[in-house]
């Protein structure tokens, strides 16, 4: 039946509509993003004392708000983006939940008074004037955000800590020469670029196979589940009990190694003891299928993701505005000695606020990338990258060695879906193989030996890891350190060209 001439008008005035609304949202998240940014400038005029540096200072802030702005678009989303790919909960879920945790963790447990990016990656001579060392900041500071900009544009996550290292680094050079750069401490951090994604890959892909063993692959995977979920739940509740304890939460509270164990044992016990009859509950009348166990895991994994946010906010909140409170003590003092410095509550606030507007104006691309398109994921494969995060980390602090959160997170995403490919191909394929040796080794999935055979074939063809994906965010870890201070170094020297002129 042709359509009548009303019905195409009214299509045509939907689709009119629907342009019009993605138009005006393009516009209204920059739009929403600049008045976050003058809020931060006039945040800083109100309490900055007045001075022959103020100016400076006033623009480090809105440098800083866009910095924390891409901190929440870029960085966020590496413990959101699981929980979001597994449907565990939706992008407007998550983007709530991640902004309330992000926000709270920056405001309450972060602030700490830091050691700065100044005393430990920078060694500025006695004789160096407070103009230049601000510089160097803003410079650092402006190219670090402008180059996550690009990787989230791109959609590609990477260390918002190595994005301002390579800023530092490079308006440092810049201004004072490869001298007043302590190297080993950059060796360390180019060592987490394998040391991060190793622990975190490795880690996550044992959970699953973890996971596996214990209730997948049994014959009663219901019995199994009710056995061992809740002694799953348990483990979770222990680790970020004391991942919390030793990171999330340091400003209010610096336990004893003792202290930490007994309360990651204690919490552990209460996780077990709340989890066992809830799964008991929860399972009743569930069938065996793996879809229908994976449900089990949808709330310890949203817990997970929630407190992962709630620490990063806490630990992150220095990388998108510590800088900036070095800007401020050395305006203040007049003077670079203070290796110290503590971040005032009206700078906590720009880096809070920014981070959680950043992410849920900016954050969906690289959500829907890590979540996404790297490999399929569910409830447990996530359930395991978000405790092979907090894991990592614990461990990595534990033997000293420098991660990064962000290379955790996404190796243990590719580690899992490393493990799922293995096992995928392992032992199916021979091209001697029987059609009716084949089906009889997987009855259950097919109805004849044929569609056993071509079932087969599609699966020997495909690659549960998208290597575009691979190679593309590797290259962006690779090359974000040598970027950041490149664009840095130039900054900087026009930054004080204009200011001399």
């Amino acid at each position: 039946m042709p359509k009548s001439a009303l019905d195409k008008d009214l299509k045509k005035v939907v689709s009119l509509e629907t342009a019009t609304y993605g138009s005006a949202r393009s516009v209204a998240a920059p739009g929403m993003a600049v008045l976050f940014l003058l809020g931060a400038m006039a945040l800083a005029s109100v309490f900055v004392a007045d001075g022959p540096l103020t100016y400076l200072v006033v623009i480090a802030a809105v440098i800083a708000g866009y910095m924390a702005l891409n901190v929440g678009a870029n960085d966020v989303a590496n413990n959101m983006g699981p929980a979001v790919g597994s449907k565990a909960l939706t992008l407007a879920g998550a983007l709530a939940i991640a902004a309330v945790c992000e926000g709270a963790g920056a405001i309450i447990a972060g602030g700490d008074v830091v050691s700065t990016i100044s005393r430990d990656l920078l060694q500025p001579h006695a004789a160096m004037e407070a103009i230049d060392f601000i510089l160097i900041m803003m410079a650092a500071f402006l190219a670090a955000g402008l180059w996550i900009h690009l990787a989230t544009v791109f959609g590609a996550p990477i260390s918002t800590t190595h994005a301002i290292v390579g800023g530092v680094v490079g308006s440092g050079v810049a201004a004072a020469g490869a001298g007043i750069v302590a190297w080993p401490m950059l060796g360390a951090i180019v060592a987490s670029w394998i040391i991060s994604p190793a622990l975190g890959g490795g880690i996550a892909a044992l959970l699953l196979a973890l996971v596996e063993t214990l209730i997948l692959n049994r014959e009663d995977r219901l019995a199994a589940a009710r056995r061992w979920v809740p002694v799953l739940v348990a483990l979770m509740s222990g680790i970020f009990a004391m991942y919390l304890m030793t990171k999330g939460l340091k400003r209010l509270w610096k336990p004893e190694l003792a202290h930490v164990l007994a309360g990651g044992l204690a919490f552990a016990i209460v996780g077990w003891l709340v989890a066992r009859p809830w799964i008991r509950r929860r399972s009743t009348g569930m069938d065996s299928r793996i879809k229908t166990i994976s449900s089990l895991f949808v709330p310890p994994l949203i817990f997970a993701t929630a407190l992962l946010s709630f620490a990063h906010g806490a630990n992150d909140v220095a990388n998108a505005v510590g800088p900036l409170a070095a800007i401020v003590a050395t305006a203040t003092s007049g003077s670079t000695a203070d290796g110290q410095v503590v971040l005032p509550l009206w700078v906590l606030s720009i880096g809070a606020i920014g981070i959680a507007v950043g992410l849920a104006l900016f954050g969906p691309r690289v959500i829907r990338t890590v979540g996404e398109k790297i490999t399929k994921m569910n409830e447990i494969r996530a359930y395991c990258v978000a405790l092979s995060a907090a894991i990592t980390v614990l461990l990595a602090s534990s033997l000293g060695l420098p991660v990064s959160s962000t290379h955790i997170a996404v190796g243990a995403i590719f580690g899992v879906g490393f493990l799922r490919e293995f096992k995928s191909n392992r032992g199916l394929v021979n091209p001697g193989v029987q059609p009716r040796t084949l089906f009889l080794k997987t009855s259950r999935l097919n109805a004849t030996p044929e569609e056993a055979i071509a079932n087969f074939q599609k699966r020997e063809r495909r690659r549960l890891v998208r290597r575009q994906h691979l190679f593309g965010i590797a290259a962006a870890w690779v090359i974000t350190v040598p970027a950041a201070a490149l664009l840095s170094a130039l900054l900087y020297l026009a930054m004080s060209a204009m200011v001399v002129s």
